[in-house]
C-alpha cells in the first residue's frame, strides 16, 4: 500500500468522510443531480418487477450485495482505478452466481426492500411542501436565501404537528362529547366567590366595529370558544374508559415542548459538525472559497453577479479578520486597557437601553390592563390602541434597538464576523426578553390583590380566568406581528422599489433597493414561534393560527424577494446559517419553557374556568393520577421522581459527557497527526519529483519546505 493511500484509505475499502467537501454548493448540486438520476432509474426498474431478478445481470455490480450481514458499496463509488473496479465487478458477479437457496432469497428480499425504499423516498420528495417554489428561489438567489425559506417550511411543519397534538388529545374529546351522549364530569370549585366567570361577551345591540375589535383582540364572541383555555372545563369523560382531560391537557403541553426540543437538536446536529470543521482551519476556508465556492444551482444572471460579489466580500472579510487578529496580537498594554474600558462603557450603555425598553414595556402593559379593566366605551381606534399598546411598544423597541446596536458595534473594534454575530445575539436577547417582561408585568397584575388580599390565590376580581387573559395577550401578539410583516412588505418595500426604479434623484440612488437581510427575517419568525410556544397552553388553537400565518408569510416574502429585494451584500453561508437559525430557535424554546413551567407549577389555577379548577396548580393532577395507580407502578414512578434517582442520573450524564469530550479530544489529535502525515507525504513527493528532474536540493530549501508544510 502506498503512503498516500495509507493516509486517506487505511482499509482500502471506503474513503474517509470529507464533511468539509460535503458542505460545498457544488457537492450539494452533484448530490441533487445524482438523486434525480437514481430516482429516474428506480422508476424504470419498477416497470419490470414482475420478472424474477437475474443475479448475473450487469446491474448486480451496481447494487449492494449482502455478505454475512454486511453491505458493500456500489462499484462506482469505490476509491479505485477503472481496472480495479472491473476486477471487483467480476468478483462480485462470480460470488453472486454461486448464491442458492437462503442466500438467493435474502438477496431478492434486500433488492425488493431497496426498491420499495427508493419509491417511498421518491413519493415523499414529490409531496414535499413548496418543493417547486424553493427550487426556484435556490436557482435565482442561491443556497443562502434558500436556507431561510427551508427554515420557514420547517416551522410550518412543526406548528402543524403541535396543532395535531392539541387537537387530538384536547379539542377532539370535547367536540365528540358535545355532539354525543357521554357521561361527563365537569371541573368545579368549592369556593363559590371564585367560581364566578361571566366573560366579556357583549350584550344587546352590537356595533360592527366591536366585532372587529373582538376578532383582533380575542374578546367577546371568541372568548368562550375552543380558541382559549377557559372553554375546556371538563374533567372526566366516561365511556368505555375514563378519559382524564386535565392530564391529557398537561401531557400534550409537555409533549409539544419535548417534540420541539428533539426535532431542533436533531436538525442542528449536522450543522454543528460542519461548523466545527469549517472553523477548524482558516487555510481550508480560503481554499474552499477560491476553488469550490461557486454555487452551481444559480441560473439567474443577477444572482450570479451577486454571488461573485459575495465571494469577493467573504475573501475581503477573511483577510480583514486576519489583519485584525494580527493587530490584536501586537497591541500594547495601554491599548488593550483603553479598548476594554471603551467596550465596558458601551456595554453599560447597551444595558441602559435594554432596561429603558423593558421599563417602557412594563408601563405600557400595566396601563393597558388598567384601561381594559375600567371597561369604558371610547373611540374604536383608541380601544384598539389600548388593546395593542404592549405589542406596539415591543415592536417599536425591536425596531429602534438594532439601529442603536449597529451604531455602537462600530466603536468596539471587533472582527467583522464577530460584529455580525454579537449584534444578532443582542437583537435576539432584546426580542425574546421583551416577551418575558410583558409576561412578568401580566403576572404581577394577576397575583397582586392590594390590601384586600387574595382569597382565590390570584386577583379574581380583575382576572376571573387569568389563563384565558394571558392567551388573549399571546393571540394579540401573533396577530399584530403578522400585521406588521404584511404592512412593511406592502407599504414600505413595494413603494421603495417603485421610487428607486422610477426616480433618478440622488436620494433615491443613495437609498437603493431593499436588501433581503436573512438574520433579521429569521429573528422575526423566531420571535413569532416563541410566542406560539408560550401561548399554546393558554390558547390551544394558536399553533393552527401560527401555521396559517407562516404560510402567508412564505408567499409574502417570496413575492417581495422576487419583485422588491436583492440579496444582502453581507453573505450568509447556508451551512452556518442553518446552524445559527436552529441555535436561535433553541434559545427561544428555552426562554418560552420558563414561563410555561412557572405557570403550571407555581401559579394558582383559575377556579372559574379551565380543566384544572379542582387543583391548586396544574401540576397537581400528576400526583393525584399517580396515587391512583397500582402499588408497584406507583412506587416505581415515585422512585423516578426522587432525589436519589436525580443525583444518580446527573452523575451518569456527567460521566457520559466527560467520555464524549475525551473521545472528541482523541479524534482531534488523530486528525492533527493525519494532517502532519499528509504534509510529510506531500513534501516527500515534492522532493522525489525534484530529484527525478535532476535538480539539486539545498539545505535551506529543505528547511523552508518543511516550515511551509508544517
Amino acid at each position: 500500500m502506498d503512503a498516500p493511500d495509507a493516509v486517506f484509505f487505511p482499509d482500502r475499502r471506503a474513503p474517509a468522510s470529507h464533511l468539509l467537501l460535503e458542505q460545498l454548493p457544488s457537492y450539494q448540486s452533484l448530490l441533487y443531480r445524482r438523486k434525480s438520476s437514481s430516482s429516474g432509474s428506480a422508476r424504470r426498474r419498477g416497470s419490470g418487477r414482475g420478472r424474477q431478478p437475474s443475479i448475473n445481470s450487469g446491474k448486480w455490480a451496481e447494487q449492494k450485495p449482502v455478505h454475512g450481514g454486511e453491505e458493500l458499496k456500489p462499484v462506482r463509488e469505490l476509491p479505485k482505478s477503472m481496472q480495479e473496479k472491473r476486477w471487483e465487478k467480476q468478483q462480485r458477479l462470480q460470488q453472486g452466481g454461486t448464491l442458492t437457496g437462503w442466500g438467493l432469497w435474502r438477496l431478492n428480499v434486500h433488492r425488493s426492500l431497496k426498491r420499495l425504499k427508493e419509491d417511498g423516498m421518491d413519493v415523499l420528495s414529490s409531496l414535499q411542501l413548496w418543493r417547486a417554489e424553493i427550487h426556484l428561489i435556490e436557482g435565482m438567489f442561491g443556497t443562502g436565501i434558500l436556507s431561510y425559506f427551508s427554515f420557514l417550511r420547517f416551522l410550518v411543519l412543526l406548528n402543524f404537528i403541535m396543532f395535531l397534538l392539541m387537537f387530538v388529545f384536547v379539542m377532539l374529546p370535547v367536540i365528540i362529547t358535545s355532539h354525543s351522549a357521554h357521561n361527563v364530569t365537569y371541573s368545579s370549585s368549592n369556593v363559590s366567590v371564585c367560581s364566578e366567570y361571566l366573560g366579556s361577551s357583549r350584550q344587546g345591540l352590537v356595533v360592527f366595529h366591536e366585532h372587529i375589535t373582538d376578532l383582533l383582540s380575542g374578546t367577546g364572541f371568541l372568548e368562550h370558544t375552543y380558541l382559549f383555555y377557559g372553554y375546556y372545563k371538563l374533567e372526566f369523560i366516561h365511556s368505555r374508559f375514563t378519559y382524564n382531560l386535565p392530564l391529557a391537557y398537561l401531557l400534550a403541553t409537555v409533549s409539544y415542548l419535548l417534540l420541539s426540543l428533539v426535532w431542533i437538536v436533531k436538525r442542528s446536529a449536522a450543522g454543528f459538525k460542519r461548523k466545527l470543521i469549517q472553523d477548524e482551519d482558516r487555510f481550508q476556508s480560503f481554499c474552499n472559497k477560491v476553488f469550490a465556492g461557486w454555487d452551481f444551482c444559480i441560473t439567474n444572471e443577477n444572482a450570479a453577479r451577486l454571488k461573485r460579489s459575495s465571494l469577493l466580500y467573504e475573501l475581503k472579510m477573511d483577510l480583514e479578520e486576519e489583519r485584525i487578529k494580527h493587530k490584536m496580537a501586537n497591541r500594547t498594554r495601554g491599548e488593550r486597557c483603553r479598548i476594554y474600558a471603551l467596550r465596558a462603557a458601551l456595554n453599560l450603555f447597551v444595558m441602559a437601553v435594554l432596561v429603558a425598553c423593558f421599563y417602557c414595556i412594563y408601563v405600557a402593559t400595566v396601563f393597558s390592563q388598567r384601561k381594559q379593566a375600567e371597561d369604558q366605551k371610547s373611540n374604536f381606534l383608541l380601544e384598539l390602541v389600548v388593546e395593542y399598546l404592549p405589542s406596539i411598544v415591543i415592536t417599536l423597541a425591536n425596531f429602534i434597538t438594532p439601529l442603536i446596536f449597529n451604531l455602537i458595534i462600530a466603536f468596539e473594534d471587533y472582527s467583522p464576523a464577530f460584529e455580525i454575530r454579537f449584534t444578532l445575539m443582542r437583537c435576539v436577547f432584546m426580542r425574546l426578553a421583551s416577551i418575558g417582561v410583558m409576561l412578568f408585568s401580566l403576572w404581577d397584575q394577576i397575583t397582586s390583590c392590594g390590601s384586600s388580599g387574595c382569597p382565590c390565590g390570584y386577583n379574581h376580581k380583575l382576572y376571573p380566568c387569568w389563563e384565558t387573559h394571558v392567551g388573549q395577550e399571546m393571540y394579540k401578539l401573533v396577530i399584530f406581528d403578522f400585521l406588521i410583516i404584511a404592512a412593511v412588505t406592502i407599504f414600505v418595500e413595494f413603494p421603495r422599489k417603485i421610487i428607486v426604479n422610477n426616480c433618478d434623484c440622488g436620494l433615491a440612488k443613495w437609498w437603493g433597493q431593499q436588501e433581503f437581510a436573512i438574520p433579521q427575517n429569521v429573528l422575526e419568525i423566531v420571535y413569532g414561534q416563541t410566542i406560539c410556544w408560550i401561548g399554546t397552553f393558554y390558547c390551544p388553537l394558536l399553533p393552527a393560527i401560527n401555521t396559517v400565518k407562516y404560510v402567508l408569510v412564505f408567499y409574502l416574502k417570496k413575492v417581495s424577494l422576487v419583485t422588491n429585494c436583492r440579496p444582502s451584500t453581507r453573505p450568509f453561508r447556508a451551512s452556518s446559517s442553518n446552524f445559527f437559525f436552529l441555535v436561535v430557535l433553541l434559545i427561544g424554546l428555552a426562554l418560552a419553557s420558563v414561563p410555561v413551567i412557572v405557570s403550571i407549577a407555581e401559579i394558582r389555577s383559575s377556579r372559574a374556568c379551565g380543566p384544572f379548577v379542582s387543583y391548586s396548580t396544574s401540576w397537581k393532577v400528576v400526583p393525584r393520577v399517580i396515587s391512583q395507580l397500582p402499588i408497584g407502578l406507583n412506587s416505581f414512578l415515585l422512585a423516578l421522581a426522587s432525589e436519589a434517582f436525580a443525583v444518580s442520573f446527573f452523575v451518569i450524564t456527567c460521566l457520559g459527557m466527560f467520555y464524549v469530550i475525551a473521545l472528541a479530544g482523541a479524534h482531534k489529535r488523530v486528525i492533527e497527526q493525519l494532517r502532519d502525515q499528509l504534509a510529510m507525504v506531500s513534501l516527500h513527493i515534492m522532493i522525489m519529483m525534484m530529484m527525478m528532474m535532476g535538480g539539486v536540493l539545498s539545505d535551506n530549501f529543505l528547511v523552508i519546505s518543511v516550515q511551509q508544510m508544517l
